[in-house]
């Protein structure tokens, strides 16, 4: 079975809080939602590949044991990445609100 795991950018060109008007706000926060949507599709079929790729190494729990480290690795860059892309959006978000008060 062959995984087509295609890795999610984020968003580029995200509004900036402190000059953009609501409804570039709003593009970005479906922007936003689209990439985590996107992500979390990635995070599901690189779950699924590496479950396929540790059965086939059958009794090789060394193998296995670099295998889950390797995926460990990948996983956490990809939610780090993720996390980071939010929390300037949340930011950018935050400036727009004290502007608007």
């Amino acid at each position: 079975m062959v995984f087509a795991c295609d890795y999610p950018a984020p968003p580029r060109d995200l509004p900036d809080g402190s000059s953009a008007n609501i409804e570039a706000m709003k593009v970005g926060v479906r922007k936003i939602a689209a990439y985590q949507e996107d992500m979390n599709d990635y995070l599901t079929c690189i779950e699924a590949e590496e479950l396929v790729a540790v059965q086939l190494l059958e009794d090789d729990e060394d193998a296995k044991k670099q295998r889950k480290t390797m995926f460990d690795k990948k996983y956490d860059a990809a939610v780090d990445e993720q996390t980071r892309a939010v929390e300037q959006f949340n930011a950018e978000i935050r400036a727009y609100k004290d502007r608007n008060k």
